[in-house]
């Protein structure tokens, strides 16, 4: 695990301060990985929320065919061991 060391104004090191005393977290760094995780997920939900858009507008609707499943599951599984190749190196 990486260390990290953030410069805070006084008003914002008494508020984390604050946060973690009431008991929500046990540290200063879980208050932290708690927000940064928030953000990830923030993020993610409005990469979605962007890509169905894309879909919605992308044009009508079309059947999908035995060969449009068989394609997606061949790029799933590209991916999913380029991911495990990348866990391992």
């Amino acid at each position: 695990m990486q260390t990290m060391n953030i410069s805070l104004p006084d008003q914002l090191k008494e508020f984390v301060d604050n946060q973690v005393g009431s008991g929500g977290y046990s540290s200063v760094s879980e208050y932290v990985r708690d927000l940064i995780r928030g953000d990830e997920k923030r993020k993610a939900q409005h990469k979605l929320e962007a890509m169905l858009m894309e879909g919605v507008r992308s044009g009508a609707a079309t059947p999908m065919t035995r060969r449009d499943w068989a394609d997606i599951r061949k790029a799933a599984l590209k991916q999913f061991e380029a991911r495990k190749a990348r866990k391992k190196a």
